[in-house]
């Protein structure tokens, strides 16, 4: 089964700042892109650069590419079944704004042609909009259209919070992380 999803949000903002944002994939308190804190955290073995190695949960990946300041391309190495990449860019449209572009392209195999639609690509979607947030937060100082889980996310995340034992958030602690 073949899997194209884009996720992307036009920003009044330079090409630079935010393709600034890219450059701090890879986790911990610098990352301005990741949503940590209201997802499993992203890790990488390394900065930012070609091999270096990481993921999020259950879902791992090698930096296939990179060009500072526009665009990363991670290569797919798990879970099993996951055979592709995803990328994020930044797009000029002009010299106050900018794209930023969040695209993944796979073909799915095996239990991982139930696991995406079931699982992975609600949460992966509810993520991207997550991101896309902060980044807005990053360059223009407010969020537009806040991202909103949809009440099958939150029922997933509530099925995580059962099988891992993590502590319940409040609506409330959600929405602060988000801003932060």
């Amino acid at each position: 089964m073949g899997v194209f999803n884009v996720h992307e949000r036009l920003l009044t903002a330079g090409q630079g700042e935010v393709g600034a944002l890219i450059d701090t994939l890879a986790g911990g308190e610098g990352d301005r892109l990741w949503p940590a804190g209201l997802w499993e955290e992203m890790e990488l073995d390394r900065p930012l650069a070609v091999g270096a190695a990481g993921g999020h949960g259950p879902v791992r990946y090698t930096v296939a590419a990179y060009v500072p300041g526009t665009w990363v391309r991670f290569t797919f190495t798990g879970p099993r079944g996951f055979h592709g990449f995803h990328e994020f860019t930044a797009l000029p449209v002009d010299v106050e704004r900018t794209v930023l572009r969040h695209t993944l392209a796979m073909t799915v195999t095996g239990v991982s042609r139930v696991t995406w639609p079931l699982a992975y690509r609600p949460a992966h979607d509810a993520v991207l909009e997550d991101c896309l947030d902060r980044a807005e937060l990053a360059c223009t100082g407010t969020i537009a259209h806040p991202a909103r889980w949809s009440p099958y996310v939150r029922f997933l995340r509530g099925l995580e919070r059962l099988v891992t034992g993590a502590r319940p958030r409040s609506e409330r602690e959600v929405a602060s992380a988000a801003r932060t």
